[in-house]
């Protein structure tokens, strides 16, 4: 597994939209999200479908596609933000020149619908990628601080074994309809489902699009995996039962370590209580750490996994501590 170069002052961050595309986005928003990534010492450039719009709020394949290519291809990019989520990125998989991408690995940021993407390269390409904010995330002004301080550890440093803690306030707010008027949230912490200690290599992201890989060449590998799921609000207790299931019955879920679930929407009807009883009815759980409650998934503040790097967990009675490392095992 390689670790591709980290970002440094100078670099071009380039912006695609390989699943919806940026017409939705205010101006004050992208003017945010820019001049934060130039805060980094980052020159940001857009790919040409950035504002692309047709019947699904996308581009064709062919033109996502192209944009992706000259992305990986462009030997003066140094890193690819993708613009936000969306439903129909699963459409490139078949079609990606992973011999291109391998050859010109790069940091590759995005996720919801992008976790098709960052999975599929990883598993074709071996090189990491990573879970985490979307270019249009930078736009977010107040209470941004959590996100940056991981998004530049693990995307421009080598990071090494780096404490995962709970951040002080979360939100689940209309931030890019008003950004003065926030709703903030104290954060009670993460909520142990199975008490275990476990060391793997970090894959996964959202659900609903992970199971979108079952069966497929783009699935990692589940051998040694610490798997991170987040689920969007439209979700019920009942299909998300339905998907980790799916999950389960993937040949080699044995080899599972760990399983670190992200936080849930204010309005999901996924309470903790469900929660704990959807875990504990899977007897091939009840060997390994479950747990909920971390800041990635469709709440702010989101951290940044880098897929193909290590996670560590303790997770006992009087004890929890969570490690992620850019280094693989």
């Amino acid at each position: 597994m390689l670790i591709p170069p980290r970002l440094k002052a100078g670099d071009e961050i380039r912006v695609i939209a390989p699943s919806n595309s940026a017409f939705i986005i205010s101006a004050a928003t992208r003017e945010e999200a820019t001049r934060k990534l130039n805060n980094l010492g980052l020159k940001v450039t857009f790919s040409k479908n950035f504002e692309e719009k047709d019947e699904f709020n996308s581009s064709s394949v062919t033109t996502r596609l192209n944009a992706l290519h000259d992305a990986f291809a462009d030997q003066n990019v140094g890193g690819i933000l993708t613009v936000k989520g969306g439903f129909n990125s699963n459409q490139l998989l078949k079609k990606i020149d992973y011999n291109l991408v391998r050859r010109n690995a790069k940091i590759f940021c995005g996720y919801s619908d992008i976790t098709a993407l960052s999975n599929a390269i990883y598993k074709k390409c071996n090189f990491q990628t990573y879970i985490g904010p979307h270019y249009s995330t930078f736009g977010i002004k107040k209470d941004f601080d959590y996100i940056l301080d991981h998004f530049v550890k693990f995307c421009f440093h080598n990071t090494n074994k780096l404490l995962i803690t709970p951040s002080t306030f979360w939100s689940n707010d209309a931030w890019y309809l008003d950004q003065e008027n926030r709703k903030f949230i104290k954060n009670e912490g993460y909520s142990i489902l199975n008490h275990g200690s476990a060391i793997g290599t970090l894959i996964g992201g959202n659900l609903n699009t992970l199971v979108n890989l079952n069966g497929t060449e783009f699935m990692p590998d589940f051998d040694n995996a610490i798997m991170c799921l987040e689920v969007t609000v439209e979700n019920t207790p009942q299909n998300f039962d339905a998907m980790l299931v799916s999950l389960i019955l993937q040949p080699n879920f044995e080899q599972v370590k760990g399983i670190l679930i992200g936080r849930f929407e204010k309005a999901s009807e996924i309470s903790l209580h469900l929660l704990r009883l959807i875990i504990s009815s899977k007897e091939e759980l009840n060997n390994i750490p479950v747990i909920c409650g971390l800041d990635f998934g469709h709440t702010e503040p989101q951290l940044t996994i880098p897929l193909g790097g290590t996670c560590e967990i303790v997770a006992n009675v009087d004890d929890l501590k969570i490690y992620f490392s850019n280094e693989g095992l």
